[in-house]
């Protein structure tokens, strides 16, 4: 009998957090610029959007490479493909460094970074899904989701100070250590799996699965709501300066304002993906993800006190970021037998798209005469709202319908 057989390992949590150290870094490289943006401006002599471009760039190569990237999870199996795009994040992080006072080879620089990411966050459910059973997996993907979390968050409060402290070169230089560091660790412990299987593990070859997936109306909903939910993310870390500038709010400010929102989610992801597992539903915390925020959001885009923004921030990250862990573990139970790198990456693939679009379009109807960024920040709490509508139409996860595993069992 499978419940008789079945076995979790504690050596589970070690690869997991093996992989958060890595995600986290891939994360920090991507939106070190974020909070600084003016003064990496002045740094660099380039406009703000030359600036943005060293996130941005990040979602363009996403984009090219993510179906790769896929495949290679779920072919080479998670620690070939987290391993190499570690690799390419520490070299890449380290030559950013060296060279930190050139902005050209810092902008290839991040473009290898961003060759290496979607190897690394693609990864999060195939993680979940070989090493833990699946009464814990939402749990485990909510653990692996904070890398995507911790990695902006200490972005945002470390690199005002660091920037102030030490200067750009000694800061980025700082960051590539800490990549080549988080690397290694990973190439030490992490195993493609557990002596014995943690549950079943039935999957369908990539394309097979991803033909699957496309014909499933609740995953095309949820490839929607992702869409929303990460670009609304994605642009306002990038923007964040400059959505609160215009209010008078500092560049320290305006990383403490990104750090409480990512708080905010740090703890939502904590804590709802635990809640979900235990009452075995996923639907209603995807629905309260988008209405929740709202309020967040209206208060980011008005407050003139300190203190309510920094509430703002917390509330909209608390709601947005929590629902990452339910969405990546909901969609790899609706799309079985289809590959969880696969399911994984085409979410995060609406995100980097979306990304792109919203920071173009926020930059496009930001005030030229006032640098306020008020219409667009409406323009997002309105798509919020129609996310929270789409979030009614979609169904139960099946796991905890007809495909309900016995009590007790992977």
């Amino acid at each position: 009998m499978e419940n008789e057989t079945l076995k979790v390992y504690r050596y589970r949590w070690l690869v997991l957090i093996a992989f958060v150290f890595v995600g986290l870094m891939t994360q920090v490289l991507w939106i070190t610029f974020a909070p600084i943006t003016s003064a990496a401006a002045v740094f660099y002599g380039k406009s703000d959007l030359m600036i943005g471009l060293l996130s941005m760039v990040f979602m363009i190569v996403y984009i090219l490479v993510v179906l790769p990237a896929a495949w290679a999870i779920d072919t080479w199996g998670f620690k070939a493909a987290v391993g190499l795009g570690a690799v390419l994040t520490a070299v890449f992080a380290l030559l950013r460094g060296l060279f930190a006072s050139n902005y050209t080879v810092v902008f290839l620089s991040q473009v290898g970074i961003a060759v290496g990411q979607p190897l690394v966050i693609g990864a999060i459910t195939k993680i979940a899904a070989r090493w833990f059973p699946v009464r814990e997996r939402a749990t485990a993907s909510g653990v692996g989701t904070l890398a995507l979390y911790l990695g902006p968050l200490a972005a945002m409060l470390l690199t005002p100070y660091l920037y102030l402290r030490l200067g750009m070169s000694r800061m980025l230089l700082l960051y590539g250590v800490a990549s080549a560091v988080a690397a290694g660790f990973f190439l030490l412990v992490a195993r493609e799996h557990p002596p014995t299987p943690a549950g079943r593990y039935e999957r369908v070859l990539m394309f097979d699965g991803l033909k699957s997936m496309l014909r499933r109306r609740d995953f095309l909903f949820l490839l929607i709501m992702f869409f929303v939910g990460l670009g609304m993310f994605n642009s306002i870390s990038t923007w964040v300066e400059d959505i609160v500038r215009p209010r008078g709010f500092s560049i320290s400010q305006a990383g403490a304002l990104g750090g409480l929102m990512l708080v905010g989610g740090i703890v939502g992801a904590v804590i709802i993906p635990l809640v979900s597992d235990r009452i075995r539903r996923r639907k209603p915390f995807i629905f309260m993800a988008f209405a929740g925020l709202i309020p967040g959001l209206i208060g980011m885009t008005y407050a003139t006190s300190y203190g309510l923004l920094l509430l703002s921030g917390f509330v909209f990250g608390f709601f947005l970021l929590s629902a990452g862990p339910i969405g990546f573990q909901y969609a790899a139970e609706i799309t079985h037998p289809a590959p969880e790198g696969t399911s994984n990456s085409l979410l995060l693939l609406m995100g980097q798209i979306s990304g792109i679009v919203f920071i173009m379009g926020m930059d496009a109807m930001k005030d030229r005469a006032t640098g306020a960024m008020t219409t667009s920040l409406l323009v997002l709490a309105a798509l919020a709202v129609a996310g929270a509508v789409l979030a009614v139409f979609v169904r139960e996860s099946p796991v905890f319908g007809e495909r309900r595993p016995p009590s007790g069992t992977g």
